[in-house]
């Protein structure tokens, strides 16, 4: 699903959900982006407009917390629309809270994913394998979310400084198992993570979305 529409898309659920509709997760597949949060850093894109329309890679600032990151095919993105019930309205813990559901979403092929305080997101090593990057509205509904790479080009990382952090490497599930990994099997442990987490809630896969 291209970018902006997914930006739409987000604000359609985050007013619904206001409005009593269920928590859902979106999970999406992007053609290539680059996207920018409310702490970015505009030096952290490191090449220029031409290069960027050439690559065929939009560009977004958007309402997320976080620096600069990409999107792509083979890339599962994550977006909990949530109601932040008074238990759960701590950004840290949620942060925390999704991150555990990708760590436990990587146990279904024996990768130990791990936190690398201060930094946000799932690392395998030295390596990020997902990144998050959130939005708390009005009434504590969640937007944005996560990216997991699956079977992402990596090389498209090379056009940023990813999330802003300059002496760390990228990498995807791909690239760890030696093989190719189908989206819709990382769709499955994610979803099935997701509820272990959270207890309740839909998952849409929803690319098929015109």
């Amino acid at each position: 699903m291209p970018y902006g529409e997914a930006l739409a898309l987000q604000e359609r659920c985050v007013s619904e959900r206001r409005a009593g509709a269920p928590d859902r997760l979106l999970l999406l597949e992007h053609p290539h982006v680059i996207t920018s949060g409310s702490g970015g850093d505009p030096a952290h894109v490191l090449v220029g407009e031409s290069e960027l329309q050439a690559r065929g890679i939009e560009r977004y600032e958007t309402g997320r917390g976080g620096d600069i990151t990409y999107h792509g095919p083979g890339q599962l993105v994550g977006y909990p629309i949530l109601d932040l019930k008074p238990d759960r309205r701590d950004l840290h813990a949620y942060l925390r809270a999704l991150e555990s559901v990708l760590i436990h979403a990587l146990l279904t092929w024996g990768i130990e994913g791990v936190r690398q305080p201060p930094h946000t997101g799932v690392w395998v090593g030295d390596a990020k394998v997902a990144a998050l990057g959130i939005r708390v509205s009005s009434g504590w509904i969640t937007s944005h979310g996560f990216a997991l790479n699956v079977s992402t080009d990596l090389s498209y990382f090379e056009t940023i400084v990813p999330c802003g952090i300059a002496d760390r490497r990228v990498t995807s599930l791909s690239e760890l198992l030696g093989r190719e990994i189908e989206i819709g099997d990382a769709e499955g442990a994610v979803g099935e993570a997701f509820r272990s987490e959270f207890g309740h809630g839909r998952v849409d896969r929803l690319d098929g979305l015109p």
